[in-house]
């Protein structure tokens, strides 16, 4: 017969448990947008009490704003590391430039339109996104001015020219989830990359299948 003793439960450590409401808000956010994110629904996720998440995140503007933090910071280290090794700075930022077009970043591109819109008028996550603009910012200007040390850049400020990509690419982002764009359209990303860097054409493009 099997037993009827109930099964124990695993307590978890509070960094445990925060982490873990953490990463489902975020999933959420992503799934489903930044609205969708609140204290009883992230509970149903986890199978808990709302209390215990209001525990944890006694506002549930707090629980947005970090999921949001844990989404975009989640998805600026899969699309730029910040270990540069293996490969050059040019080979880093193509493979960047290829990550962050197609469906495959739709999700996390309406998200951060998601974000922008409700962070005017929830303080709390305004700066959350403020700070993620800075950080994938900052990430990608560090790029920048490695391979402008390295020679195989040329830009006056790698601020600006990490800026002028991301505005293009947050411009392109507009239209996730519409009809495929036009070749020069979807590639302006690419093309504002290497007019900023002093590359000649072509230089950012993904290496072909072989």
């Amino acid at each position: 017969m099997p037993s009827s003793a109930p099964r124990k439960r695993i307590r978890k450590s509070p960094e445990d448990r925060r982490a873990e409401i953490v990463a489902a808000s975020a999933a959420v956010a992503l799934a489903e947008g930044l609205e969708c994110v609140t204290l009883r629904r992230i509970a149903e996720e986890l199978g808990v009490r709302p209390g215990l998440i209001s525990h944890y995140f006694p506002s549930a503007e707090n629980l947005v704003a970090e999921a949001f933090g844990s989404a975009a910071g989640g998805e600026l280290d899969t699309l730029l590391p910040a270990d540069r090794s293996g490969a050059s700075p040019p080979e880093h930022l193509a493979a960047f430039l290829a990550r962050t077009s197609g469906p495959a970043y739709d999700a996390v591109s309406l998200l951060w339109i998601n974000a922008r819109h409700l962070g005017r008028y929830r303080p709390v996550l305004g700066e959350r996104v403020a700070a993620q603009e800075a950080a994938w910012r900052g990430r990608l200007a560090d790029l920048v001015r490695a391979g402008t040390g390295s020679g195989d850049f040329r830009a006056g400020d790698p601020v600006i020219a990490a800026t002028q990509i991301l505005v293009v690419l947050d411009g392109l982002s507009a239209n996730a989830g519409m009809p495929e764009l036009p070749a020069v359209v979807a590639r302006m990303a690419v093309t504002t990359a290497e007019q900023a860097l002093g590359l000649p054409h072509g230089a950012l493009d993904p290496p072909a299948a072989g």
